[in-house]
């Protein structure tokens, strides 16, 4: 099935294999950008809005805002509530509460939305100004003509099937196996004023809330943009191998009872947030508003070839899957598909190996690698624990170092620079102004988390 022919106002052309998010983002850009664009998708527009879950949260910072604000698109900070800050508790594995800080987003915001929703409009965009919407499943061998017909070929199709096409970069790539299980629900009953988690935060519902317990896993808040409720709350959680969580994640099979299963981890687990967690309830006109899945973080060759030989790129998700404890898969997929974008509209040469992987080696630079290390910062990961104990320790005590840290999530590239405890202590001293040492020497305990009183302010409204 092909939708609304593109008027041919260009001699190079596009393909696009896929049609998420990052997808219908590039087919839209390259569009703009003057090439005549075939975009692939095994679903119709229909069913891509409304007979598959989202994928993930998709929250997004101030670097990503801008790069869809240089192609032009809505960045829907206007549209989905605010992220303005991340308020954390950690945990220990005899549930101590050790550490409590709540870190605020400087010069700019985050926005949750749903994928669905964003891929959808940019389709209706994309098809308007004339792209081709080709629904058909493509596969391997079906590639080799695609890519033989066009310029310039981009796979967006994420973690599985044409994925194999581009190989695994081992040195980027530490991980050979899952390092969570995931399960995710978005939900309403709670607002986003100051009301909501106000023992977390004086910005109540403008902060999302990470809760860490370091022997099964972590939990995530945060305001959603649903495509069918509006404003709204997504939770994500992040269970250990092996444990209690991860048994309790398996036995969801559908939003309610994906919805109870985070009802009871919180009152078994973290009860300092279970007023508001009780108070959710789940969207009823979506079935598919849960999720649940593990990601293996991989990093793949920006560059592939078919059967026949003919090179083709890696986009998204088939470039890098990241684990989303850090937000960080969204993000680069479309921080990528603008580099590529805003290069092929500058380009008068082959789009061959040479050049896709030139551009693939730049965006790793500028954003790839740094997003893959604050991911395995998050992650607990052991080359990094030290480093990871020594920042959320002092994030604790000083309100400039909590904001620098959450400030990675938006901005990971200073990260690379902290490879020792003493680059740790560098970049502390350089936030707070103060000796590191001094400022670490103030750290105690948290003892016991503020809980909260939700069901009171409810009571008495």
């Amino acid at each position: 099935m092909t939708s609304q022919n593109s008027a041919g106002r260009s001699t190079r052309t596009a393909a696009i294999i896929g049609a998420g998010q990052t997808g219908v983002t590039a087919a839209l850009g390259l569009l703009d950008a003057g090439f005549d664009v075939t975009l692939y998708s095994d679903r119709d527009q229909r069913a891509l809005r409304d007979d598959v879950p989202a994928t993930g949260t998709a929250l997004e910072f101030g670097e990503t805002q801008q790069a869809e604000a240089a192609l032009g698109l809505d960045s829907y900070t206007a549209r989905a509530p605010r992220h303005t800050g991340l308020s954390v508790r950690i945990a220990g594995p005899e549930r101590e509460e050790l550490i409590a800080f709540d870190g605020h987003f400087d010069g700019y915001v985050g926005v949750a939305v749903d994928t669905r929703l964003k891929a959808d409009e940019r389709l209706t965009r994309f098809l308007e100004r004339g792209g081709r919407f080709v629904v058909e499943q493509v596969s391997p061998a079906a590639l080799d003509p695609i890519a033989a017909a066009n310029d310039l070929t981009l796979v967006a199709t994420g973690r599985g099937g044409l994925s194999e096409l581009f190989p695994i970069d081992a040195e980027r790539s530490v991980y050979d196996a899952p390092q969570r299980s995931l399960l995710t629900v978005t939900v309403t009953g709670i607002g986003h004023d100051d009301s909501v988690f106000a023992h977390r935060s004086r910005a109540g519902g403008g902060h999302s809330g990470f809760s860490i317990f370091a022997d099964q896993g972590e939990g995530w808040w945060g305001p959603y943009l649903h495509k069918d409720a509006g404003p709204s709350w997504a939770f994500l959680g992040w269970a250990r191998p092996g444990s209690e969580w991860e048994r309790r994640f398996a036995a969801a099979d559908s939003a309610d009872s994906a919805h109870r299963i985070v009802q009871e981890l919180y009152r078994d687990f973290i009860d300092w947030d279970l007023p508001e967690v009780l108070a959710t309830q789940t969207i009823a006109e979506d079935p598919h508003s849960w999720l649940k899945g593990a990601v293996r973080p991989a990093v793949r060759s920006g560059a592939g070839h078919t059967a026949g030989g003919h090179v083709v790129g890696s986009l998204g998700d088939t470039s890098a899957a990241y684990d989303p404890i850090a937000g960080q898969g969204a993000q680069s997929g479309l921080i990528q598909a603008q580099r590529l974008v805003a290069a092929a509209a500058v380009h008068d040469g082959a789009f061959d190996e040479a050049w896709l992987g030139g551009q693939y080696a730049a965006f790793l630079a500028a954003r790839g690698d740094a997003a893959n290390k604050v991911t395995r910062l998050f992650l607990g990961d052991p080359e990094l624990a030290d480093i990871g104990n020594q920042l959320f320790a002092a994030a604790a005590v000083d309100s400039r170092v909590a904001s620098a840290l959450v400030g990675l999530l938006h901005r990971p590239q200073p990260l690379l620079g902290i490879d020792s405890l003493d680059a740790a202590n560098e970049f502390i001293t350089g936030v707070s102004g103060e000796d590191a040492a001094a400022l670490l020497a103030r750290f105690a305990p948290a003892g016991r988390f503020d809980r909260s009183a939700f069901s009171s302010t409810l009571a008495s409204a």
